[in-house]
């Protein structure tokens, strides 16, 4: 089902969204005194349906088609990999054992490589049969989010560190430690890499941050909390926003979230 009646959410996002988008300071008022991240403003081109039972963890746009991976945080939810259909259910190719909770997935050179949450375990299959082919260990005490830059699969880990890995040895060859002003920003969940910046969501919040892949700075940051409201008045239970994929040949972004029963199709200005 697809272009939903989002009007107003478009007008207000699109033409009032300019207030800050700071990310969180420990001192009392120093975030009113530096300068404010810029707002990245956005545009809500479609809407699509999404299952409510994806507790998203991972979202990527490969060869004309968007998959997902899930995590399993209950009893109802799978740990799985799998194609975004049209109807929102995911076309499973991969699914882990209970005893694993799925986290973060990229594809890479004909290899899809995919996070556990505490195992410091990752598993690599091959694109596009899905076929497992190999296990890797990484040294981060966790892991989250996971894209590539062509090169290096980047990892995130819910600290303000992002890693850069081999992804045939898989050593850890350089990482960046995602800033503001100075301030280490925790808490960095789904990434996705785009033209030399990271775009990440921050666990617990609807915010979108575009982080320098050189620097590690925030150069701009999108606030979706319009978007979370009007999925939880559709789906109560639906959570905080997590899933950025992009979709280079139409340059346009797909977000959404765990739970939550919409995936949107949007222009990052």
């Amino acid at each position: 089902m697809r272009r939903n009646c989002l009007n107003f959410i478009c007008f207000t996002v699109f033409v009032s969204l300019v207030f800050s988008c700071n990310t969180d300071k420990n001192e009392n008022n120093q975030a009113e005194e530096e300068p404010t991240v810029p707002s990245l403003k956005f545009q809500i081109i479609d809407t699509l349906s999404h299952d409510v039972k994806a507790f998203t963890e991972g979202l990527e746009f490969v060869k004309n088609k968007l998959y997902e991976s899930t995590g399993s945080p209950d009893d109802t939810t799978k740990s799985i990999i799998g194609i975004v259909s049209k109807s929102g259910i995911l076309d499973q190719k991969v699914l882990l054992d209970k005893k694993y909770f799925g986290e973060g997935m990229t594809i890479l050179k004909g290899k899809v490589y995919q996070l556990t949450y505490k195992d410091q375990l990752g598993f690599v299959y091959e694109y596009p049969s899905f076929k497992k082919i190999t296990e890797f260990k990484y040294n981060s005490h966790e892991g989250w989010g996971l894209t590539n830059d062509g090169t290096y699969l980047i990892m995130s880990d819910g600290t303000p560190t992002i890693t850069f890995i081999n992804p045939n040895g898989f050593e850890a060859e350089k990482t960046i430690n995602v800033k503001s002003n100075g301030y280490g920003q925790t808490n960095i969940n789904e990434l996705e890499y785009v033209n030399g910046f990271i775009y990440a969501n921050v666990w617990q919040t609807n915010k979108i941050i575009k982080i320098d892949a050189k620097s590690g700075e925030i150069v701009a940051c999108a606030d979706l909390s319009a978007l979370k409201s009007y999925v939880s008045n559709i789906y109560p239970k639906s959570m905080e926003m997590n899933g950025i994929a992009y979709d280079s040949i139409s340059k346009d972004f797909y977000v959404t979230g765990k739970m939550w029963p919409k995936l949107f199709k949007l222009k990052l200005q």
